[in-house]
């Protein structure tokens, strides 16, 4: 079935895939970004600002469905961008949003994390159909804790922490399928197709780069970290894809 959708954040990496993939499913597609032109193709845009809070109801205008793919990072910021976007949904009566968020937020007191809970509560309360999908952490962010370290001598990976890396594709897969559905609040979590400590990750990261530094466990105390080794962060009865990290950077991520 057609519908229409906006794709909030759809210059993000994230967004940019939805974009892509609900129109190739043959939805008639809105990407909506703060700047004058996002520079798609074949595809409708609209300038907004969420936080803002500036043409937000002439871009949710005539939608069936929003995917909110858009962050504004830590604090209130992204709360505020949501409470937004809900009372332009409402007023224009759309009957869906689906929402993107990561697993183990409300068992891991990371910053970021938090702000994501409040967001998942906000759409909670709203009082318009919503849908939202845990993923686990993309291939791209963890490469990302490497490649902050190229200067360094040594490679450090978190001592007794797993991750289970999803590719972006995977994620977006799982969105336009849910655009397709009936608002389900809270669906089962996706994880990539397999688990690994971060060490090992960290050495399939120099083995793709013909790096020969030596990889260092690294304790870290705390909360949060805590929550990691917990496996809070793993979503292993969720693995979807055949995508692994290694095939991500064979790949010349």
């Amino acid at each position: 079935m057609t519908r229409q959708i906006l794709v909030t954040g759809a210059t993000g990496t994230l967004g940019r895939n939805v974009v892509g993939a609900a129109t190739a499913a043959g939805h008639q597609v809105r990407a909506m970004s703060r700047r004058s032109h996002v520079g798609y193709t074949g595809v409708h845009w609209a300038q907004a600002d969420l936080l803002a809070d500036a043409g937000v109801d002439a871009a949710v205008a005539g939608v069936d469905v929003v995917v909110h793919c858009a962050t504004q990072g830590t604090g209130d910021k992204d709360v505020r961008s949501t409470e937004n976007l809900v009372t332009a949904a409402r007023k224009a009566g759309v009957d869906h949003i689906a929402y993107v968020s990561i697993v183990g937020v409300d068992r891991i007191p990371l910053p970021y994390y938090k702000t994501k809970l409040r967001v998942e509560q906000t759409l909670e309360t709203s009082g318009v159909g919503h849908t939202v999908l845990r993923a686990t952490q993309f291939h791209d962010l963890i490469a990302t804790t490497f490649a902050i370290q190229r200067f360094s001598p040594l490679l450090c990976a978190l001592k007794d922490v797993r991750f289970q890396p999803i590719d972006t594709g995977d994620v977006t897969r799982r969105l336009v399928e849910l655009v397709d559905c009936e608002p389900a609040g809270r669906v089962p979590d996706i994880g990539g197709p397999a688990v690994h400590a971060h060490a090992d990750l960290a050495r399939m990261y120099l083995a793709a780069r013909g790096g020969r530094r030596p990889v260092v466990e690294v304790p870290v105390p705390g909360r949060t970290a805590a929550g990691f080794r917990s496996g809070a962060n793993l979503a292993s009865d969720g693995a979807v894809g055949t995508l692994g990290f290694a095939e991500y950077l064979a790949g010349g991520q």
